[in-house]
C-alpha cells in the first residue's frame, strides 16, 4: 500500500491526478497530444526508477532497453508478419532480455558507480550503431508500419481519446507493479543493496542475483515503452530509439520528481514537458531548448533538491511522523 509521508505529497499527486483527468475536458486537443508524449515517455522514467532509485545504480544508457523493445516488436511486424499482440509482448521480453544480459557482464565483473553509466551509454551507443547498418533493423531508413487502425494491429491512432486512456492505464499498470516491488522483500534487499552493498552481502543477501533481476525488471518496464512509442508513431529509427535524449529523459524525471518514489518519475516527467512546452512557445521553438532546460533544472535540482519534488513536498505538512516513507 503506497503511503504518503505528508500532507504536501498527497496534495502534489492530487494535482497530478485532477490534470490528468481535467485533460480529458479541455476543449483543445493540443493539451491531450502534449500529455499522450509525456505518459509515453514516463514509463521509460519509472523503468530507470527501479535500478537508479530503488537500486542506486545509475545508468546513462536506458535507451538501451527502450530501443531493444521497439526493434524487437517492429522487426517482427514489418518483415516477419508477426500478429502486434505477439510482437508488443516480444518488445517487452526483449527489453527485460537486454537488460539482464547488462546487468549479468557488468556485475559479474564487478562494475558499479559511474563505470556502469558509462557501460549502460556504450550499450546504447552500439546497439544504435548496429541498428543503422542492417537491413533486418532497416539500415538507416529506420521501420514503419502499415496505417491499419484496429484492436488486432494495436492501432487506435485514429481515436486520441481512447489511445491516452490506454496509455493511462499502463502508466498506473507500471506504477502499481513499481509500488509492488517497492514494499516488497526484494525491494528492500533493492534497498539494501543501494545503501551498503557490502553490509547485504554479509547478511546473505545475493547481490548479484538482486541486481541482475533489477536490471530485467527495469528492461522490461523499458521494452514496454519502446512498443508503445512503436504502437504510437507506427515508425522508429536508431537516432530516436536508441538516441541520448530518450537515456537523459529516463534519469531526469525521476532525479527531478525524487528518485525512489513512486509517483516520483511521472511527476518530474509531466513537470519537465511542461516547462519545455511553455518555453518552447514562449520563445518561439528556439531548437535545442528543451536540453538546455533540462540541464539547468537538472543541476537546481541536484543542488537544491537532492530528494526531488515529492521529497520537497515531504517536508510540507508533515502527518505527524518524521522521515515517513513516501510514494
Amino acid at each position: 500500500m503506497m503511503r504518503f509521508a505528508s500532507l504536501g505529497q498527497a496534495a502534489l499527486v492530487a494535482l497530478v491526478v485532477v490534470y490528468l483527468l481535467a485533460v480529458y475536458l479541455l476543449p483543445s486537443q493540443v493539451w491531450m497530444g502534449f500529455t499522450i508524449n509525456a505518459l509515453a515517455m514516463s514509463i521509460v522514467a519509472l523503468s530507470w526508477n527501479i535500478t537508479g532509485g530503488f537500486g542506486g545504480m545509475a545508468s546513462f544508457g536506458h535507451a538501451a532497453m527502450y530501443g531493444t523493445g521497439a526493434y524487437a516488436s517492429a522487426v517482427l511486424q514489418v518483415q516477419f508478419g508477426v500478429n502486434a499482440w505477439v510482437a508488443f509482448a516480444a518488445g517487452i521480453a526483449a527489453g527485460a532480455l537486454m537488460g539482464a544480459f547488462i546487468g549479468a557482464l557488468a556485475f559479474r565483473y564487478g562494475v558499479k558507480g559511474s563505470y556502469f553509466a558509462l557501460v549502460t551509454l556504450a550499450f546504447a551507443e552500439v546497439l544504435r550503431i548496429c541498428a543503422s547498418a542492417f537491413e533486418l533493423t532497416g539500415a538507416g531508413r529506420g521501420l514503419q508500419l502499415k496505417l491499419q487502425p484496429g484492436v488486432a494491429t494495436l492501432q487506435f491512432n485514429n481515436d486520441r481519446v481512447l489511445t491516452y486512456t490506454l496509455l493511462l492505464a499502463i502508466v498506473a499498470l507500471v506504477m502499481a507493479l513499481t509500488a509492488c516491488l517497492k514494499y516488497s522483500r526484494f525491494g528492500a534487499y533493492l534497498v539494501a543493496v543501494r545503501e551498503n552493498e557490502d553490509a547485504a552481502r554479509a547478511l546473505g543477501i545475493d547481490t548479484y542475483r538482486v541486481k541482475v533481476t533489477a536490471m530485467a525488471i527495469s528492461g522490461a518496464f523499458g521494452g514496454l515503452a519502446g512498443a508503445v512509442y512503436l504502437q504510437l508513431w507506427l515508425f522508429i529509427d536508431s537516432t530516436v530509439v536508441y538516441g541520448v535524449s530518450i537515456s537523459v529523459t529516463a534519469l531526469i524525471g525521476p532525479i527531478i520528481g525524487g528518485a525512489g518514489t513512486v509517483w516520483g518519475p511521472l511527476v518530474g516527467t509531466l513537470g519537465l514537458h511542461l516547462l519545455g512546452e511553455g518555453a518552447k512557445t514562449a520563445l518561439h521553438g528556439a531548437p535545442g531548448l528543451n536540453f538546455v532546460l533540462y540541464a539547468l533544472v537538472l543541476i537546481a535540482a541536484l543542488r537544491f533538491l537532492p530528494q526531488g519534488l515529492m521529497g520537497l513536498a515531504a517536508r510540507i505538512g508533515v502527518l505527524g511522523r518524521k522521515g515517513g516513507d513516501d510514494a
